[in-house]
């Protein structure tokens, strides 16, 4: 028997676009995929001033806030993809990071690459899948 499909949409996300082509996640089959966020803040719909782990720490808090609002959490994260604008910024980027994965057994696989533009410019982008 097939599980049903999902849809989550948390106010923990920014709204840039008057209609958002996608949903913030899809709880599916014990798991919960999250969509791709930008370091924008979900009060002001803007990019958030400073630099990548100023960003990098919005798009973790925002990751954070729609895991709780699907019933998951941070530490149940399993897989994270890091899209960049510049390689340069990695180390900066895994300094914010690491601030909400510290422990390294605990910490999900994840892929890290460089693209050649992100939404609204910014300079990283994250998705992840977590289990319930």
């Amino acid at each position: 028997m097939a599980s049903k499909k999902e849809v989550i949409n948390s106010s923990s996300i920014p709204t840039p676009f008057p209609v958002m082509p996608f949903s913030a996640a899809v709880k599916y089959n014990g798991m919960v995929y999250l969509s791709g966020n930008i370091g924008m803040d979900p009060k002001t719909n803007e990019l958030v001033d400073g630099d990548i782990k100023d960003r990098t720490r919005m798009i973790m808090t925002i990751i954070t806030n729609v895991l709780k609002d699907s019933g998951s959490s941070i530490e149940n994260v399993v897989k994270c993809n890091v899209y960049l604008k510049d390689m340069k910024d990695f180390a900066a980027m895994n300094e914010a990071y690491l601030e909400f994965f510290p422990k390294p057994e605990e910490r999900p696989a994840r892929t890290c690459i460089q693209v050649a533009g992100l939404p609204l410019g910014t300079d990283v982008e994250i998705e992840c899948i977590a289990h319930l």
